[in-house]
């Protein structure tokens, strides 16, 4: 039986799937690339932040969801190194020359490696997401209504917010970066 992913891809289809791939491309390297700003910019602020306040009674669950974040970060930051490699096959894609048109099957390796890499990232992201949230939430819980004077270890500070939202930020970058891999290597593997 013939393999389907050793064989290139009709003219038409080519074309059809390289102008669906270039805009596809240039829309979700937009959205991860502010997105992962955004969430960069948050733990960033969180982190230099927290080394700069004096209280020293930070909860270690919070420093582990902020750790798991900057590994989601990193995971992002090769992720929108691999949109630089869908640059380079979206202008092989373009060219008039047919011999530098990739093979279905790189094109389909390419595109699962992103997957992949993206779905670990959103793993991460959403491990961390839910790690500071927890902690947020046990703090809110804890606080007893009506008191006044708060421990420091039960105090909500507006850092633990921007480590959230660095989170979420990071889970919207990568499930962007997971819907545009599988949709395009899903349209790439129908006949």
């Amino acid at each position: 039986m013939l393999n389907p992913f050793s064989v290139s891809l009709p003219a038409a289809t080519k074309r059809r799937f390289s102008a669906t791939f270039h805009i596809t491309r240039q829309i979700s390297f937009s959205v991860q690339l502010i997105l992962g700003a955004v969430a960069s910019l948050a733990l960033l602020l969180s982190i230099f932040s927290r080394n700069v306040t004096p209280q020293a009674t930070t909860n270690p669950l919070m420093s582990f969801g902020v750790s798991v974040g900057v590994a989601g970060i990193l995971v992002l930051c090769f992720r929108l190194y691999l949109s630089f490699r869908y640059r380079r096959l979206d202008k092989q894609l373009q060219s008039p020359n047919r011999e530098l048109h990739p093979t279905k099957e790189s094109v389909a390796q390419l595109l699962g490696t992103g997957a992949i890499v993206s779905l670990v990232g959103l793993l991460l992201a959403f491990s961390a997401s839910e790690i500071t949230i927890a902690v947020v939430a046990a703090k809110a819980v804890s606080l007893p209504p009506g008191v006044a004077v708060y421990t420091a270890t039960n105090f909500i500070r507006p850092l633990d917010i921007f480590v959230v939202l660095a989170n979420v930020n990071l889970i919207g970058a990568h499930l962007v970066g997971s819907i545009t891999s599988l949709g395009l290597l899903n349209w790439l593997e129908q006949p």
